[in-house]
This record gives structure tokens, sequence and C-alpha cells, in this order.
């Protein structure tokens, strides 16, 4: 009699692992969207060093300590990366520009960036430089903008202001409210 209470307990629990093992299986929609309603990211990236290449050459790299993917989002899918970011673009003739901020926002859709706090860009061949707190970056058309205070440095001038608008390589660029001794050449 005991052994076929044993044999029969081993058969229960033979059956209930199996219900419980098909039981567990989640649809990936079922996953993303728990994710998003929990407001937490669908990957998590650590220590992140990418390089983009175009026809063999390298044109972009990035560093950041953590990346946090939030793409299952649908409205507005994007990546984090909370730690910071640095990045350098490199053009066809060797001028590269970098951009370095303690946080940063991508969104996939719109291809705008937000870089935020000690926002520091270089473009290195014009030796420009631009410092403020927080920028946004347009990727398509190669564009960064911002409202907030900032100080612009040139071979010859340091300009100070509110409002600042320039192309990707900061080699055409617009000021708003500005302040400083600016050099103009007739």
């Amino acid at each position: 009699m005991t052994k076929s209470i044993v044999h029969n307990v081993r058969n229960i629990a033979i059956v209930f692992s199996i219900a419980m093992f098909f039981s567990c299986t989640n649809d990936a929609k079922e996953v993303r969207d728990f994710l998003a309603d929990k407001n937490l990211p669908i990957g998590v990236a650590k220590d992140i060093y990418m390089k983009h290449t175009d026809s063999g050459r390298v044109d972009v790299k990035m560093k950041s300590p953590i990346m946090l993917d939030f793409r299952n989002r649908e409205e507005h899918p994007y990546s984090e990366f909370p730690e910071g970011i640095y990045i350098t673009t490199i053009e066809k003739n060797g001028d590269s520009t970098s951009i370095k901020g303690d946080y940063a926002k991508s969104y996939d859709k719109t291809e705008v960036s937000e870089i935020r706090n000690n926002v520091v860009i270089i473009n290195y061949s014009k030796k420009n430089k631009l410092e403020t707190s927080e920028i946004y970056w347009d990727q398509k058309t190669h564009y960064f903008f911002t409202e907030k205070r900032f100080v612009f440095y040139t071979e010859t001038d340091t300009i100070y202001g509110t409002g600042f608008e320039a192309s990707e390589d900061l080699d055409i660029w617009w000021v708003k409210n500005q302040s400083g001794v600016i050099k103009l050449n007739e």
C-alpha cells in the first residue's frame, strides 16, 4: 500500500509540474505591454561602445555607461542614457565633432535627441566649442538648438547668451540674446 501512495504522489507531482510548465507561456506583446505599464525598459545595455560605418568608413562612434531601451512605447519609443553619453561624428574629409552630456534621451520616430547637464559640443577642425545645460539635436536635419543659456567659443571670440541654433558641425550658427566681444571682418 505504501508503494502505491508514493507512486501516486510522484505522478501527481509530475502532472502539476507539466501543467505549470505549459501555463507559463506569455505572448511577447503581453510582456512588452506589462513593462510599458510599469514604466520599465525592455532592455538594458551596459558599457556601450558602438561604431557606425558607411561604405566601410567609420562615421559615428558612441560610448555610454548604460542604455535603457524603451522601444516598447507605442506613441513615443525612445532610448535613455541616464549616466551620460559621448558621441563623435567623423566627416569624409576627416573633420570631427564630439558631443558630450551627463544625460540623454533619443526618440526613435522623430530622430530628435535631448542631451542635458554639462553639454559640451566641439568641432575640432573649426576650433568651435559650445557649452550649455541642454541641447536638442535633430538628426534628420543635422541641426542643434537650445533656448537655455550658453557659452560659445570660436578661435577669436567668446559669446554668452540665451538661445542658440547651429548646424551639426557648428560651422553655421545663430545666437539669439547674446553678449560678449565679437570680432567682425568688414
